[in-house]
């Protein structure tokens, strides 16, 4: 018993990475309705400008790095978006041609980090972590600040969504791009905000996933990228709140499935509940209308 509450408090540290990335990529699917299915080299080159800030030139603290790595990941995003996929978006009405810029580019970010970093594994310059005992739970004190940062942006990010203009902005072009902008909403400024997020959100999924797995490698974003479309799918396909959910259920189920299993087939699991909610409720969890 004492081993399945680890892996329950173990679950819910990789659900709250997952909620981060897959939030990420909801919030760009809603808005260009096409998967960038570079996400995962995104997570992976946010993660390093992180290193970078705080291992390998200014030695800044950990938390402050994530916050300077992610936004240098947010400003990056836009600029590929500007001038890569923005270009294909408006020459192709197809949306399966900019999939497959994006896969291309997913290529080329993961060789400028082999070129860069090379394939040793790197590590972030932290301090010694002591353990945590929180009811069942046994936890780092950055396993913990991991979780509210999750929270925090979840809470955020349905406050933004509910509440401010960007937000419902936002909203209405997910529903009907074309209405929205006869509305008067600045679409291109709303799909350059929301690209500065999605891509500063990869850049914190990937940074805080280096710190809970205690190391970095340029095709960590890659792998993870398969559970984070399995919580997207699972959710809902296009619903932020559907992400949510799915990160929840995928972290908890593979952290779980690992105390009773071998380990490395816990990945396996988040494919076998794909299978399932593909079979039985492909639409999603919490599918929106037009998304699913």
């Amino acid at each position: 018993m004492t081993l399945f509450w680890l892996s329950v408090g173990f679950g819910f540290v990789t659900a709250s990475v997952l909620a981060i990335s897959a939030v990420g990529l909801s919030l760009q699917f809603g808005i260009t309705n096409y998967i960038n299915f570079a996400y995962g080299d995104f997570m992976a080159l946010g993660a390093y400008f992180t290193y970078i800030l705080n291992a390998e030139y200014l030695h800044l603290n950990i938390w402050v790095a994530v916050l300077g790595g992610s936004l240098m990941m947010g400003i990056l995003a836009v600029l590929l978006n500007q001038f890569l996929l923005s270009p294909f978006a408006r020459r192709f009405s197809k949306t399966f041609y900019v999939m497959i810029v994006t896969f291309g580019l997913s290529l080329i970010i993961l060789n400028t980090i082999y070129s860069f970093w090379g394939p040793n594994v790197r590590t972030y310059v932290m301090p010694l972590e002591h353990v945590v005992h929180i009811g069942p739970f046994l936890l780092t004190r950055d396993q913990i600040i991991v979780m509210f940062v999750a929270v925090a942006l979840m809470i955020g990010i349905h406050l933004m969504l509910k509440t401010s203009r960007l937000g419902k902005s936002m909203r209405a072009m997910s529903d009907n791009t074309t209405l929205a902008m006869t509305s008067g909403i600045d679409t291109r400024r709303i799909t350059t905000i929301t690209w500065f997020l999605s891509g500063t959100m990869a850049g914190i999924a990937g940074s805080v996933l280096g710190i809970t797995e205690g190391n970095l490698t340029p095709a960590a974003g890659e792998l993870f990228l398969f559970v984070i479309f399995a919580a997207v799918i699972v959710g809902g396909v296009g619903s932020i709140y559907g992400a949510m959910a799915g990160a929840l259920l995928i972290g908890l189920a593979t952290e779980i499935s690992a105390a009773f299993i071998n380990p490395a087939w816990k990945l396996d699991v988040a494919f076998v509940i794909l299978i399932f909610a593909l079979l039985f409720r492909p639409s999603g969890l919490f599918a929106r209308p037009g998304k699913g």
